[in-house]
């Protein structure tokens, strides 16, 4: 078979896409704020409604974070006090990943939808002289699992405008803003981002990926540049946000459309194991590149939640569909804290335990 040289007017025009996408990439990779800190998430559609999300935690310190699981029935404030706060009565169980102790960061519910809270620099909530009741970040993702089955329903919830988002700083004295993700068993998706005090939604089942900085209209924008290039001839490879957005993106969609769980779980871990950054790995001087601290994957479809440390070599799962989730069956706790090196399926090992208070502004 002869080879040669790519004609010129392919050559040229291949050229200049990669040119124009790093061009874009640099000047957003420039304007990203320095004190983001970093995770991915990325929800993937298989055959017979198979739905499976994963994301990732990448932080800057031990987040001392728990499997706890949620029945019906609670009754919930946003941590602030009934007087001032949203107040609900939970309407389906949940099984969650906490953050300090002190709010819940990532969860699924027995109807199979997905919250999933990463870092936006960007975030500015509602002003302070709303007098609408108050919803804080740590409560935020409890406040969907507990009450929606569906994105539509809690989108439509959002567009009410029935209480304002209230920020608060974190243990570790990091600025707390935040933006959330959602996706449901149907495998629909909606991206919740607070920027300027309004709140912004984009809703619909091709925004399957959320990283961090830029805020996500400037995201979709970059990752069209390099959808034109395509994925098997370039992809960017650094851990900032806008690079693995692009690399989620090109993944998610890439892996085998399979009606196998099993395919499928190990699949979307293999996506988020890629846009993660290996422990110990951090840069004082870009604090947005810290290490992956666990990395969690869904299974929308059977109700099977997996949680990965990555100081472990383990993944431990809780199956929502045997546990008993009824009003006044208990609050009950997996201690990954103490227990860093446990394995398997631990929906057995769950103990009882008093709920964790919402972290509020002081």
């Amino acid at each position: 078979m002869k080879t040669g040289p790519l004609p010129s007017t392919h050559f040229q025009r291949a050229h200049l896409l990669v040119s124009s996408a790093l061009l874009a990439l640099c000047a957003a990779a420039m304007l990203l704020p320095a004190s983001a800190q970093a995770c991915t998430r990325a929800v993937y559609h298989g055959q017979d409604g198979l739905v499976v999300t994963g994301r990732s935690m990448d932080w800057s310190e031990d987040m001392f974070s728990n499997l706890w699981v949620f029945p019906r029935g609670m009754e919930r404030d946003a941590g602030m006090g009934p007087e001032t706060s949203v107040t609900w009565t939970s309407r389906y169980g949940s099984v969650v990943t906490s953050g300090y102790e002190a709010g819940t960061m990532d969860g699924l519910n027995e109807k199979g939808l997905v919250a999933n809270l990463l870092y936006l620099t960007e975030s500015k909530y509602t002003p302070a002289d709303d007098t609408r009741p108050a919803l804080v970040i740590s409560s935020w993702a409890q406040y969907m699992l507990d009450n929606f089955a569906t994105v539509e329903e809690a989108v439509a919830d959002a567009r009410k405008g029935r209480y304002r988002m209230v920020t608060v700083e974190g243990p570790g004295g990091h600025a707390g803003t935040v933006h959330l993700s959602l996706s449901d068993a149907s495998g629909d998706s909606a991206i919740f981002e607070y920027i300027e005090g309004e709140l912004q939604i984009h809703h619909g089942r091709d925004y399957q990926v959320m990283t961090n900085s830029p805020v996500f209209n400037e995201q979709l924008a970059l990752n069209r540049y390099w959808q034109e290039i395509g994925g098997l001839t370039m992809l960017p490879g650094t851990s900032r946000p806008a690079d693995r957005f692009v690399r989620a993106s090109f993944y998610i969609n890439k892996i085998p459309e399979t009606a196998d769980t099993h395919e499928a779980i190990a699949g979307v871990f293999a996506v988020i194991r890629n846009a993660s950054v290996p422990l110990g790995i951090a840069r004082p001087d870009q604090p947005h590149v810290s290490s992956t601290l666990w990395r969690t994957v869904a299974d929308q479809k059977n109700k099977v939640y997996y949680f990965e440390n990555t100081a472990s070599p383990s993944i431990v799962w809780i199956k929502l569909g045997e546990l008993d989730l009824s009003e006044n069956s208990g609050v009950r706790k997996l201690d990954l804290v103490h227990n860093p090196m446990i394995g398997g399926n631990q929906t057995e090992n769950l103990e009882a335990a008093e709920p964790f208070a919402f972290l509020v502004p002081e």
